[in-house]
């Protein structure tokens, strides 16, 4: 199996399906009772990351993890005019290399998995609703139906490090998976350190290995949802241990807009071209890798509540 739990949310006023999460995730376990764990933190894909880890030595590697993101960056960033995938969306001659490649391919396994609720090629819908990496055009049901023609993740294809699309305009977004990737590719850096106890998280996305500071299970506590933004306490809903596994949360509750009275979720269905507009709240999904997890909690959103709960 991919994945090993699943956890859906309902609006508030709406019956509890399993349990309400969301990635605001609130870190409960120490990291400072023992000197060799070391703690590291910063921006990186207009979110931030949290590195902890007990190094065997006592070497800190944030420079070098700083460096591994400058490098995923220059594959996997919509706003950086020389990363591969804006060298792609602009139809730039590009060879993709080794992480955009592995990422690629997983992002066409879940589509296909999903049946195209996960779509990589969604980007410029996302644009048009103000969501992307370009500004909010105004949204007509003949732009919406020009931009269809260019989504849809069997337009594409990877042959020999080339993205071959079948129409220029088809552009692609991978923010939707690359917070989970990279995640993993951090945590895979530490592993070649030595490290066997680590905990990385980008964005809600997290990969938890060993023990924490305290010799237990890493530990993830996760705060209510609230629909309306005006939640101003951290109450936790769930605490989920994490021990040598993946997580990740996709959620409609903090990125939107209201316009004329109508809320706008992130949350793009490539099938219809407009945000989706079910019950379900969140998603969370715990995984063996998290570039899965995340891809998945993303797929779910589309989805919905009743899809998503019965894998169909």
């Amino acid at each position: 199996m991919l994945m090993k739990y699943l956890f859906l949310t309902r609006k508030p006023s709406m019956k509890w399906l399993i349990i309400a999460l969301l990635p605001a995730f609130v870190f409960l376990s120490a990291c400072s009772s023992r000197k060799a764990y070391i703690y590291n933190e910063g921006p990186v894909y207009g979110t931030y990351y949290h590195v902890v880890y007990e190094s065997p030595d006592g070497t800190d590697f944030h420079e070098e993890i700083k460096a591994k993101f400058q490098e995923f960056d220059l594959s996997f960033s919509t706003f950086n005019p020389e990363s591969v995938i804006s060298k792609i969306n602009n139809n730039q001659p590009v060879e993709a290399d080794i992480w955009f490649t592995r990422c690629f391919e997983k992002a066409q396994e879940i589509s296909d998995i999903t049946q195209g609720a996960f779509d990589i090629t969604v980007a410029p819908l996302v644009n048009a609703w103000g969501f992307g990496f370009r500004e909010k055009e105004k949204v007509t049901a003949e732009l919406i139906d020009s931009l269809l023609q260019l989504t849809g993740y069997k337009k594409v294809r990877l042959e020999n490090g080339q993205v071959i699309k079948e129409n220029p305009g088809t552009m692609l977004d991978m923010s939707a998976i690359a917070k989970g990737y990279t995640s993993d590719l951090i945590a895979d850096f530490l592993k070649s350190k030595g490290c066997e106890n680590y905990m990385v998280e980008i964005g809600g996305e997290v990969v938890a290995k060993g023990r924490n500071a305290k010799g237990l299970d890493w530990k993830i506590g996760i705060s209510k949802p609230d629909e309306t933004g005006l939640l101003t306490s951290e109450e936790l809903q769930a605490i989920v241990k994490l021990p040598d596994h993946a997580l990740a949360t996709s959620g409609n509750y903090r990125n939107f807009y209201v316009e004329d009275g109508k809320k706008y979720a992130h949350t793009i269905n490539p099938a219809t071209g407009y945000p989706v507009q079910h019950s379900l709240l969140s998603a969370t999904v715990l995984a063996n890798d998290c570039m899965t997890a995340d891809a998945f909690a993303t797929a779910f959103m589309v989805m919905g509540l009743e899809k998503s709960g019965t894998g169909q």
